[in-house]
């Protein structure tokens, strides 16, 4: 392999720009390579530049499926419909390279669709845009439910433009866009758009990347619908009790299953637990069926009679998950209609808990610690059996530590309460990930994030928070600062401790922030004296074995008096002169001293900080010396 080839390997190892790869090709030319030297430098050079353009696309593959991850994330999270619509159209936006980002919602009952979400759009008219279906490249794109692009908007004839719309683009300056559709089964609900404001080809892949960040649109927008159904599922079903209570005779019936069913949900039974007992109620045998494998039941929550059986819909949101088939009772009066249609009503709810528990766990953790803060009086077992079930073990030594990210105003920007919010969700789940992988636990807390992490082997409280501050800086890429409390020994034992170390723990944050020690972790004891103020525990005889312990230890060794050097030197305002008259030593001897007590401490000891925790450490010595005596 010649020089110059092994350069190509070179600007591959460094990530050379494009333009970087001539070079060798030219000094060869240069030097007066021959023919076939260059035609095989040449052949390198079109190799070195394919394995670049593979490695890019790799990388830009990896950003895609890693921001792809990050949307699944915010939607078994689904909190706020649009907050994760928010984080999918920038998402798209940055990925994509483009200037703007935007999501339109159909509107069916005003027969139009609308503006739901913009990212990077400066116009208060293109923010407020709605136009009627089938106009615009939006309304192209919701007739066919096919992606469609445009180089430049307002010359191209495909769609059909409107004064309305056509203003509001060009209030907007927008050229190039590209739209692909929201879909739930067949039916468009909206359009996700990407957009320049220069002309731009889209690729392939950037169209494919639009679709699965719109397909997960689609989800949170169903998954939010569905949520609101089976609220209102619940309520039907609240009322329906109240009239149940209004009648008696046949209500003792419907009564009693609706107690079962209760009691059923309420200690964790499942579908089969159901199915047995409305069996025993209605007096015979009812199956619950799997969508596609048995009769086809109405989707209205009603149940029909199918021959000799009845059978009853279970769905939720338009999704239909089975059915619960009751056989062997041909003539079911309407209160027993209604108990079998109950039941398939709660047989959805315990199919769509057991799809939500994977949502619930990620939570489990911040709720256990927020019991701890907010309840340390609560039943003890039954905190230890969820302790117990996330492998955590609350009777090791713990540390709380107390996280915010720390950032510049200047690189907050302008829409500081959007960053600020995104942040703490950020950091919460970088701080989630961390406490499960040791094993502690994680909460959102007063704008950061409060963690309660078991201490390792010889590890101390300083030494976890300069590691969680390293770890969650590195994962969100900005300054993490933390500040840790003392040791807990048993947090289940003793919960009100863990009450009284967070506090220690915000102090301790609250104090590094102060100090402008941002990105930094810190415990009471990395704070001399100011530790001291900060920490519950007043740690006096390890703040002096800190600070002057190695003075301390050579005086006991060498049977020296540099502990009475030091108290003299100061006391003397740090004069050598006036400090060998208090000792009646030559100046020669302090100097000495001085000099020694510089090499155990530092040399750094005389600084004003240095010197006012010294002279403290000496005082609260002296003081220790004293009561012992």
């Amino acid at each position: 392999m010649s020089q110059e080839q092994v350069s190509y390997l070179e600007l591959l190892a460094r990530g050379a720009a494009v333009e970087a790869y001539d070079r060798p090709v030219l000094l060869a030319r240069a030097s007066g390579a021959g023919p076939e030297a260059l035609a095989e430098l040449e052949q390198a050079k079109q190799l070195a530049l394919r394995v670049r353009a593979e490695l890019e696309g790799r990388r830009r593959r990896e950003a895609e499926l890693s921001a792809l991850f990050e949307t699944a994330h915010d939607l078994a999270g689904l909190r706020d419909l649009d907050a994760v619509l928010r984080a999918i159209v920038q998402r798209a936006r940055s990925l994509l390279g483009t200037e703007v980002a935007y999501l339109s919602l159909n509107d069916p009952v005003a027969g139009d669709t609308y503006m739901r979400v913009t990212e990077g759009s400066v116009s208060a008219r293109f923010q407020q845009l709605r136009l009627g279906m089938g106009e615009g490249l939006g309304g192209l794109v919701a007739q066919t439910a096919r992606p469609y692009v445009t180089d430049d908007y307002f010359d191209d004839p495909r769609f059909q433009h409107t004064r309305t719309i056509d203003s509001a683009v060009g209030d907007e300056g927008l050229v190039a866009i590209l739209g692909v559709p929201l879909t739930l089964g067949s039916q468009v609900i909206g359009v996700l758009f990407a957009a320049d404001r220069r002309a731009r080809v889209f690729e392939r892949e950037q169209v494919a990347l639009l679709g699965s960040f719109a397909a997960h649109a689609a989800v949170a927008i169903d998954t939010a619908n569905l949520l609101a159904e089976t609220r209102s599922a619940l309520a039907e079903l609240e009322r329906a009790n109240d009239i149940i209570r209004e009648h008696s005779g046949v209500i003792e019936r419907a009564s009693e299953v609706h107690d079962r069913l209760t009691e059923l949900v309420l200690r964790g039974g499942g579908v089969l637990d159901v199915a047995a007992a409305v069996s025993e109620v209605l007096g015979g045998t009812v199956e619950f069926i799997e969508g596609g494998r048995g009769p086809a039941p109405l989707a209205d929550g009603h149940a029909i009679r199918d021959g000799d059986h009845w059978v009853a819909a279970v769905s939720a949101g338009g999704e239909t998950f089975g059915a619960l088939v009751l056989r062997g009772q041909p003539d079911l009066d309407p209160v027993d209609q209604r108990t079998l249609e109950r039941a398939a009503l709660v047989t959805s709810l315990l199919l769509l808990a057991r799809r939500s528990a994977g949502e619930a766990e990620q939570r489990v953790r911040g709720e256990l610690l927020d019991d701890l803060l907010d309840a340390p009086d609560r039943d003890r077992r039954l905190l230890r059996e969820r302790a117990a079930r996330l492998r955590t073990d609350v009777d090791a030594p713990h540390v709380v530590l107390a996280a915010r990210i720390d950032r510049t105003e200047a690189a907050a920007g302008n829409d500081t309460g959007v960053r600020e919010s995104a942040d703490r969700q950020r950091l919460w789940s970088a701080a989630s990930h961390l406490a499960a992988t040791r094993h502690g636990l994680a909460s959102a807390r007063d704008g950061g994030t409060v963690l309660l992490l078991p201490l390792g082997p010889g590890e101390s409280a300083a030494e976890l928070a300069r590691q969680t501050a390293k770890h969650l800086g590195g994962a969100l890429r900005e300054p993490v600062t933390v500040g840790a409390s003392a040791p807990v020994e048993a947090p289940l034992a003793r919960p009100g401790e863990v009450v009284t170390a967070y506090e220690e723990a915000r102090r301790c944050l609250a104090a590094l922030r102060l100090l402008h020690r941002a990105g930094q972790g810190a415990a009471a004891e990395d704070l001399g004296f100011l530790g001291l103020l900060l920490a519950d525990s007043r740690d006096i005889e390890g703040f002096v074995e800190r600070t002057i312990g190695q003075v301390l230890a050579y005086d006991r060794r060498r049977g020296t008096d540099l502990v009475r050097t030091m108290e003299a030197y100061f006391a003397s305002g740090m004069s050598p002169a006036r400090t060998k008259d208090d000792l009646h030593v030559h100046v020669n001897t302090v100097a000495q001293r001085v000099e020694r007590i510089g090499r155990l401490l530092g040399p750094d000891w005389q600084s004003p900080a240095r010197a006012l925790e010294i002279q403290l450490a000496l005082r609260l010595h002296a003081m220790a010396t004293a009561v012992t005596l």
